[in-house]
């Protein structure tokens, strides 16, 4: 039955076991009596006639699901929550009588939404930190590696391979702080009934002091510090909107990252980690492409365009509660989290162990660099007592001379003999290439890269270094 239906790629092939199972159908389901028995264990404290045994049994029965009743059932009636309070009801006979009791559908739907994306969100943490390891060890490693900057994809000023990595930890770093708020404001609906008034829990205790202490007492019980003030039916779907606009940035952090490599690989001067078993092309033997990059690219599409489902839902709920976001909810937000998951696990992959070609590296820079230097070759030629003017112009005219020989006939660029032969210049061709030094056209790039790591990157280290430690990832295909 498992080949001969359709199977997620989202569930199989690309994210880690840990995330799968938490937004399996035994994590959510449990999750469901979980809520249940903690709103029994409220009432109870709150005076309602609930005994020590009832809420036993439903403890001995949070796991024991048999879904082929629970889909009997739901054929018959139509609605899966009652179908599973029907079924938790036969498996706990003494409790069945207060299973539920006061509560809507979205009390077990909308608190478990809460709390699995809360503990997602934990995951996902784990591996944005352990990315932001990888690329701090790779931009110290390489902060004194030279090489071409780009605008527009076209040479411009240089920097160094370091520097260029903590653009991308800069992307990360912004991302972890969003997480860290958005754990913050995590917030249950708690059980406030069909419309939000708690109408049914003022009939059930005809205390209101009583009915305010169930959504904390609930929340605590549950593991969490805050719940909604008001709501409708449901929480707010903003919340969903701003998990999902979360996802979408780590999505388009690791994009980002993903492309850069894509561009570099073609210019041979990074390459992503290649197995030696691994096949490049079913065609071409000798292509090692970059696939784990076009993967983190492709998937981080369908993170960015799911975060528009829940921003469509929160701007179109009616009133108090519509049922036009459930099924959507279903899909979009297990998948943004098990997708962003995979993208973490390849970017994590990656940044392990990038391949840095250092001599094409420098081959680039040659081929580049005489036209980012005139400046400094003019400098030393009025220095020796040339006209900045008049150098100005030969410099300008050589450089469209020298570009030609590169762009139109392929040769080599020859900008450095072109100006040496210039009596006007009276420098040598030792004297330029000199002044040409990559280490000297770099700026502050290697010492941006310390400081950058000591001031932003090495705090975060420091204060996750429990997680840092011990979370490890293994991409599937």
């Amino acid at each position: 039955m498992e080949n001969g239906i359709y199977n997620t790629p989202l569930s199989g092939r690309y994210p880690s076991k840990e995330m799968n199972a938490l937004w399996s159908n035994d994590s959510k389901y449990s999750t469901w009596r979980k809520l249940w028995i903690a709103l029994a264990e409220t009432e109870k404290e709150l005076g309602i006639d609930i005994t020590d045994e009832q809420i036993e049994e439903m403890k001995q029965n949070v796991n024991n699901i048999d879904y082929d009743i629970v889909a009997k059932r739901e054929r018959e009636c139509r609605h899966d929550v009652m179908a599973h309070v029907y079924e938790f009801g036969l498996k706990c006979p003494k409790a069945k009588p207060i299973i539920h009791l006061g509560a809507t559908s979205c009390y077990v739907t909308d608190n478990t939404d809460v709390i699995l994306m809360t503990k997602a969100l934990e995951l996902i943490k784990q591996k944005v930190i352990l990315v932001i390891k990888n690329l701090k060890e790779f931009a110290l490693k390489n902060k004194d590696i030279v090489c071409l900057g780009y605008t527009h994809f076209q040479p411009a000023q240089l920097t160094t391979v370091g520097k260029r990595a903590t653009l991308w930890l800069q992307d990360l770093i912004e991302d972890l702080e969003e997480i860290e708020f958005v754990q913050s404001h995590m917030k249950l609906l708690g059980c406030k009934g069909t419309t939000g008034t708690q109408e049914s829990f003022m009939k059930l205790f005809k205390n209101e002091e009583k009915v305010k202490q169930i959504d904390m007492k609930i929340a605590e019980k549950m593991g969490f510090k805050n719940v909604f003030a008001v709501s409708g039916q449901t929480y707010t779907r903003k919340l969903d909107s701003r998990v999902l606009n979360l996802l979408a940035q780590i999505a388009q952090s690791a994009s980002k990252f993903a492309n850069d490599m894509r561009l570099l690989q073609h210019e041979k001067e990074l390459e992503e980690p290649f197995e030696k078993g691994q096949i490049g092309s079913s065609a071409m033997a000798y292509k090692r492409n970059p696939m784990r990059s076009e993967r983190i690219n492709s998937l981080s599409r369908h993170v960015i365009a799911l975060a528009q489902d829940t921003a469509m839902t929160a701007s179109t709920q009616w009133l108090e509660r519509t049922l036009d976001d459930s099924a959507n909810k279903r899909i979009c937000i297990p998948e943004s989290f098990l997708a962003v998951d995979s993208i973490l696990i390849l970017y994590a992959n990656i940044s392990k162990d990038i391949v840095v070609y250092e001599n094409v590296i420098k081959t680039n820079i040659m081929q580049e660099l005489p036209f980012m230097a005139t400046e400094e070759i003019l400098m030393n030629a009025v220095l020796k007592g040339g006209d900045r003017q008049e150098l100005h112009e030969k410099i300008r005219v050589y450089s469209m001379e020298a570009a030609k020989q590169v762009k139109e006939l392929g040769k080599p660029n020859d900008l450095v003999q072109r100006i040496a032969a210039d009596k006007a210049f009276g420098l040598t061709e030792k004297e330029i290439l000199e002044a040409m030094n990559p280490r000297n056209l770099c700026g502050r790039a290697p010492n941006q890269v310390v400081d950058f790591i000591e001031e932003k990157v090495n705090p975060v280290i420091e204060k996750y270094r429990d997680l840092v430690d011990n979370i490890k990832v293994e991409v599937n295909v």
